[in-house]
């Protein structure tokens, strides 16, 4: 089993200390303007520093048996314990095969999905189906794959305040299981942020995905 409450813990001091920079250092843009790409650097040092270890954009375990490596569906982080590396399954049992690496189903596949209340350009128009339909689709690819044993996925949202955020998270985990997806409980953590686009709380919702 793999401790999601410590990784969510892990998670929320690293933006803590994102969010803390930004303010120490005045900068006009927040920790709220980053998108997805830019985040997933941020996440994966955060917990490489908390020991483990991260492959990001990772081909999903059944896409391994496309030929080009450019093909197939990408997962955003994989996780390994005790900072291994994760297994290339076309170099097992090979001169080039690391025999400390992590199989591919011992890891912890991590979708990231981050949604905005508020952007620079105002009230994001797109707010509630970047949540209730767009994550859906993670929560689907991440249950669906033989290869994945361990998965999960992490939404972070910036919004005006926490109810706002348990509000809406209620209702998209209600509509996840209406649709039979099988997401657990969440480790939620939430934190204040300065305001500088209307979005006052980053809340991070990190939810087991199980088999479907």
């Amino acid at each position: 089993m793999w401790p999601l409450a410590d990784i969510a813990d892990e998670i929320e001091a690293t933006l803590r200390r994102e969010a803390e920079r930004c303010d120490r250092e005045q900068a006009v843009r927040g920790l709220d303007t980053l998108d997805e790409i830019d985040l997933h650097p941020i996440l994966a040092d955060g917990l490489r520093h908390a020991g483990y270890g991260v492959a990001r954009e990772q081909r999903y375990p059944s896409d391994w048996k496309r030929r080009r490596e450019t093909e197939g569906e990408r997962c955003d982080l994989v996780l390994t314990n005790d900072g291994r590396p994760l297994r290339v399954p076309d170099r097992r049992a090979t001169l080039f095969d690391d025999p400390d690496a992590v199989d591919l189903d011992e890891a912890l596949w991590l979708e990231v999905k981050v949604v905005l209340q508020h952007t620079e350009e105002g009230p994001n128009a797109r707010y509630a189906s970047s949540l209730l339909s767009t994550v859906r689709q993670d929560v689907a690819k991440l249950s669906k794959d033989d290869g994945i044993l361990h998965a999960a996925l992490l939404i972070v949202l910036f919004v005006a305040d926490a109810m706002v955020a348990e509000h809406d998270l209620g209702i998209w985990q209600n509509k996840c299981l209406d649709r039979g997806l099988p997401i657990g409980a969440p480790y939620r953590r939430t934190r204040e942020i300065t305001d500088r686009l209307g979005n006052r709380a980053c809340v991070i919702a990190l939810y087991p995905v199980g088999r479907a």
